[in-house]
């Protein structure tokens, strides 16, 4: 079956990064696209011409139990990656899923699949380098990948646990991301920091790829029920993402290593900053914990059997095609 049935797909977190780029590619394949947004939410970047908006917030449930009757499929991106306050994390990512799920559940006419957006986070890191393959054994070390795993959990023990599908995306960046931006501001001004002294690895994907990845769980026949990591099949370093990055700005590259202990005290001031300005850090300690591992990489093989699915974005051409849109965007020089 594809998107473009008149039957409507919804889309929570269509707001942000990777869920308006979704919005923006169902929209141009001819899906009627229904969009669960807040109030006062930014829709700077969806086509609001072509898709429908329904009003709700997945934290306390209101509005869910109209968002979703009558849908084919729900896409759900919604989800909280930073945070001064670690309740935020539980809320956002494991109360909002179970009160989706709870809607869903409820519905006079449910949905025939649910795509669940998990993340690496969940898994935590790869030992020795090894990628990691779905069954791991989750570890996750923060926060962010705990609440992610909840919900995980969540969706596996809902009633709605064969017509899932969860993606576990690595590393995500491409137009609009403002996470991994930072890397690229950084670079483009000729500096790469290191947490500690040794190279790091790991998955990464393009937005646009991701996107394509989300769309073919949604309609292969033998994916729900199941779990998937996304990613290009071979990792990268750091160290080539920051030199990419540097080469498309004409910058010789300085690598700047920051000690653990260091980073971990500036990470501290970060939060503290950021929580009496109300605003969120993207440097937290949570991060720097996550930075020392030396190894984030997935097997991919899954996704390439089950779901015929390959990444199209090589690390060059993403990075390129993310660079011009920041340099567009007045975000890099």
């Amino acid at each position: 079956m594809r998107e473009n049935s008149p039957t409507p797909v919804l889309v929570t977190g269509g707001t942000g990064f990777i869920g308006s780029h979704l919005v923006e590619r169902l929209a141009e394949g001819g899906a009627r696209v229904r969009c669960l947004v807040r109030r006062k939410s930014s829709l700077a970047y969806l086509p609001t011409d072509r898709i429908e908006l329904a009003y709700g917030e997945l934290a306390t449930g209101e509005g869910l139990k109209e968002a979703v009757e009558g849908v084919r499929t729900v896409y759900h991106v919604a989800g909280v990656t930073k945070s001064n306050a670690v309740e935020r994390y539980y809320t956002g990512n494991a109360t909002a899923t179970g009160n989706l799920l709870g809607a869903i559940e409820a519905a006079r006419q449910k949905p025939s699949r649910l795509v669940h957006v998990s993340s690496l986070a969940a898994v935590g890191p790869s030992v020795d380098g090894v990628p990691l393959t779905e069954d791991a054994e989750p570890r996750p070390l923060t926060h962010y990948g705990k609440s992610k795993l909840e919900a995980e959990r969540m969706v596996r023990s809902s009633a709605f646990a064969d017509r899932t599908v969860i993606v576990r995306p690595p590393v995500v960046y491409g137009p609009r991301d403002t996470d991994v931006y930072l890397v690229f501001r950084s670079a483009s001004r000729g500096v790469a920091l290191r947490i500690g002294s040794g190279e790091s690895y790991f998955s990464f994907i393009f937005v646009s790829d991701l996107v394509e990845m989300l769309m073919a769980a949604a309609v292969a026949e033998g994916a729900a029920g199941r779990t998937y990591f996304a990613g290009n099949p071979e990792p990268a370093s750091w160290g080539q993402f920051n030199a990419a990055v540097a080469k498309l700005a004409g910058r010789k590259l300085h690598t700047v290593s920051v000690p653990p202990a260091v980073a971990l005290t500036l990470a501290f001031f970060s939060e503290l900053n950021s929580r009496l300005r109300g605003s969120q850090s993207i440097l937290s300690r949570e991060k720097v914990r996550e930075a020392q591992c030396r190894s984030w990489v997935v097997n991919t093989g899954r996704a390439e059997r089950e779901l015929e699915f390959q990444t199209r974005t090589p690390l060059e051409d993403g990075v390129a095609r993310t660079f011009a849109w920041y340099k567009d965007a007045g975000w890099v020089s």
